[in-house]
C-alpha cells in the first residue's frame, strides 16, 4: 500500500497531515490503527472537531467528507455526509479546497495511486492558493487515474516515483513550513 510505504520511512512530521482513503467506514478505523503502529507519527481516525497538531495524521472516516476550518489555534477538522463528490465519500476535493482556504501557500497536496479523477478539482484550488502539489508517477502507480488526472491537467508541481514522494514532502516542508494534506485511493 502506497501510504504505508511512505509513512513507514518518514520521521514524525513537524506539521499535521490529513488523509483521505476511498474506503468503507469499518476499514478506515482499522487502516488508521495499522498506520499508527507502522509510523512515527500519531495516526487516528478523525471524529470531527480535532485541532490539528504537528506530528499527527488524521484519517477521514469512511462515508464522511473531512474538511478543515480555520480556528484561533490554527485549524480543526469538520466531518459531514454531504453528497458524494467524484463518486466518493470521503473525497479529496472537499478536503483540498478547504485546506487551501486555511493554509493557502503553506499546503502540500499529495495524490497517490487510485481510480477516477478525485483530487483534480481540489488540486486546482491548492495551486490557486499558492500551495504545492505532488503526484505519484504512472510507472509506480497501481492505477494512475487520480494522479494522472492531476498531472494531465497541468496541476502537479512534481510527478514522482513512490520511492521519492516522502523525501519530496520533507524537502517541501523544510522550504515552506507548510501544512500537509495527503491522499490515496484504495490500494
Amino acid at each position: 500500500m502506497a501510504l504505508f510505504h511512505i509513512f513507514t520511512k518518514m520521521p514524525r512530521l513537524p506539521v499535521p497531515v490529513v488523509l483521505v482513503q476511498h474506503m468503507p467506514p469499518i476499514f478506515t478505523g482499522q487502516f488508521a490503527e495499522r498506520l499508527n503502529h507502522a509510523s512515527e507519527s500519531t495516526v487516528l481516525e478523525a471524529v470531527g472537531g480535532e485541532e490539528l497538531q504537528p506530528g499527527h495524521v488524521y484519517v477521514a472516516p469512511g462515508d464522511h467528507h473531512l474538511e478543515l476550518v480555520a480556528t484561533a489555534q490554527g485549524a480543526c477538522t469538520v466531518l459531514h455526509q454531504g453528497p458524494p463528490v467524484n463518486f466518493s465519500r470521503p473525497s479529496l476535493d472537499p478536503l483540498f479546497c478547504s485546506a487551501a482556504r486555511v493554509f493557502a501557500g503553506d499546503l502540500i497536496a499529495v495524490v497517490l495511486t487510485g481510480m477516477g479523477s478525485d483530487g483534480s478539482g481540489g488540486c486546482a484550488a491548492v495551486v490557486a492558493a499558492g500551495g504545492t502539489v505532488l503526484v505519484q508517477d504512472h510507472a509506480s502507480s497501481l492505477v494512475w487515474g487520480m494522479p494522472g488526472a492531476v498531472a494531465q491537467a497541468g496541476l502537479a508541481h512534481r510527478v514522482l516515483p513512490l520511492e521519492e514522494i516522502g523525501a519530496a514532502v520533507l524537502a517541501t516542508i523544510q522550504r515552506s513550513g507548510g501544512g500537509v494534506a495527503s491522499s490515496g485511493g484504495p490500494q
